[in-house]
């Protein structure tokens, strides 16, 4: 049977749809995407990303979009459409990739699991594991690939990356002590990278921002910064400045709630100390 083809002659994937459908709406009104920004007031370059595909924007910019062409619940029904779409996880977060291969500064607050650039390969494997991935090649590669990412920290050109641990990441371990002792050990060793700063938020704190959402804002070279948003279901790069923003400050806020990096330091050797020493566990 032949491939279905849309009756309009437009895609009908989603994410090229929607960017399909605002370049048509701007082209029709003889606007510039300088024009555009400035009727609008965000910076055009945004427009030119999302008719260009690299960037979905947000909800707020496809319901302004939609006000600014007439199209009420048009623009934002296939921007809903197009960020669901289960084909745009991998090539989000392969871009997200990309940009942290680049960043000159990474800030990273983890509120559940030992972050990637932070794991060991047993750590990643068995969380890869709890992901779907089964044993066999794919799991394997996917491992490889997350441990070569590690050498970010330690190339000629690694960025300062701070990293802020919710204690509940470290309280919740590996059943295998062995495993667990290999991950924290690593975590101490990092800690001493001129490069690298660690602190971990007490649970004294009480409940803080960002909850439940894994987040790393990445400072690129041309001094912009964006940030990339992951819960247990889906991850987002984001680079409107005000959302940016507003993550960037709800990190401060929980950077100056956290446990400084000497008292970190210490927190972890504690937690090594508390792991059963093998020759304990055969007597």
């Amino acid at each position: 049977m032949p491939p279905r083809t849309a009756v309009t002659g437009r895609s009908q994937e989603p994410r090229r749809r929607f960017a399909e459908e605002l370049r048509l709406l701007r082209t029709q009104r003889g606007e510039s995407l300088r024009q555009l920004g400035t009727a609008l007031g965000w910076d055009a370059s945004l427009f030119g990303k999302l008719e260009s595909g690299q960037t979905l924007g947000s909800p707020e910019v496809a319901e302004a979009l939609d006000q600014h062409y007439g199209t009420p619940g048009l623009l934002l029904t296939l921007w809903e459409l197009a960020a669901a779409d289960p084909t745009q996880f991998k090539e989000r977060y392969r871009r997200f990739m990309t940009l942290e291969a680049e960043a000159t500064g990474i800030q990273q607050y983890s509120p559940a699991v030992v972050p990637g650039l932070l794991q060991t390969e047993t750590y990643a494997r068995r969380l890869l594991c709890l992901g779907g991935l089964s044993p066999g090649a794919q799991l394997d590669q996917q491992v490889d690939a997350r441990m070569n990412r590690r050498e970010i920290l330690t190339g000629a050109t690694a960025p300062q990356f701070r990293a802020i641990l919710d204690e509940a990441v470290l309280r919740r371990a590996l059943l295998d002590d062995a495993e667990w002792t290999e991950q924290l050990d690593h975590l101490d060793k990092v800690t001493r990278l001129p490069n690298v700063t660690l602190q971990v938020l007490p649970f004294s704190v009480g409940l803080r921002e960002l909850p439940n959402t894994d987040t790393a804002l990445l400072r690129l070279p041309e001094g912009k910064t964006v940030a990339w948003v992951e819960t247990g279901y889906d991850g987002q790069l984001v680079a409107e400045i005000s959302r940016v923003e507003r993550l960037q400050f709800s990190y401060d806020r929980l950077r100056d709630y956290a446990l400084s990096p000497r008292e970190t330091a210490a927190f972890i050797q504690h937690l090594l100390e508390e792991v059963p020493c093998p020759s304990a566990d055969s007597t």
